[in-house]
C-alpha cells in the first residue's frame, strides 16, 4: 500500500513538471519565427485601424 501511495504522489508531481517542460518547448517553437520577421505587417495594420477610427470619429 505504501508503494502505491508513493507512486501516486510521484505521478501528481510529474504532471506539472511535464506541463512546464511542454509549455517551454511550445513557447520556444512559437517564438522561432518572431526573430526572423519584423513587426512591420502588424504595425501597418494597426496604423490602418487607427486611421479608420479617426475617420469615423470625425464623421467621415
Amino acid at each position: 500500500m505504501g508503494l502505491e501511495v508513493g507512486m501516486a504522489a510521484l505521478v501528481w508531481l510529474l504532471i506539472p513538471l511535464v506541463a512546464a517542460v511542454g509549455a517551454g518547448l511550445w513557447g520556444s517553437w512559437a517564438n522561432r519565427t518572431r526573430r526572423a520577421r519584423s513587426d512591420g505587417p502588424e504595425l501597418d495594420g494597426y496604423a490602418r485601424f487607427r486611421e479608420a477610427m479617426e475617420k469615423s470619429r470625425s464623421g467621415g
